[in-house]
């Protein structure tokens, strides 16, 4: 959805190039039998905090994970300027590194807000979501927040911004996965 979004809208249609590899990783894992449960139970009561509170996290973890693909394409786009290979088709195809900047910080303030609603919403549940993965969600809540306030406040090259970005959502991932 971020994707569709953002893509015409910054004019980053590349990006799905960048970002299909991801995607079609994400899909493979889906599909090995047991990860899936093959026959899930019915579910008697459904609890409005409980299903917001996932499709926010979902939906912030979307735009930080195009966050970290746009900054992959920095980062590539960066290497090529510097070794001055300008002639190259991926070069002349990619957006202006500007363009690209902003849609990172972009596309991290919108994650780190609609993560911001998943906590909430998450905090708001009936079973009372605490825990570890509460706490995992926080630090990886606070590390975006972080991220955003150097930026803005204090300032940072956008190597290190890009670098930063990509860094923090591997982190993020290998964290929940380990929970």
């Amino acid at each position: 959805m971020f994707y569709l979004v953002i893509g015409s809208t910054y004019r980053l249609s590349l990006l799905g190039v960048f970002s299909a590899p991801l995607v079609s990783l994400m899909l493979f894992i889906a599909a090995i039998p047991g990860v899936m449960e093959a026959n899930p139970e019915k579910a008697m009561k459904i609890d409005p905090w409980d299903e917001a509170h996932a499709a926010l996290s979902v939906l912030g973890y979307g735009a930080l994970g195009l966050a970290a693909i746009a900054s992959v394409m920095f980062m590539v786009l960066n290497k090529q300027l510097k070794a001055h290979h300008t002639k190259s088709g991926l070069f002349k195809k990619l957006p202006p590194v500007h363009s690209i900047v902003v849609s990172v910080v972009r596309l991290t303030g919108v994650g780190t807000m609609v993560l911001s609603a998943g906590i909430f919403c998450g905090l708001m549940m009936k079973s009372g979501g605490g825990g570890a993965h509460l706490w995992v969600a926080i630090g990886v809540w606070l590390s975006y927040a972080a991220l955003l306030a150097v930026w803005i406040i204090r300032g940072m090259t956008p190597s290190k911004l890009a670098l930063s970005s990509v860094s923090l959502f591997v982190i993020s991932l290998l964290v929940f996965a380990a929970l």
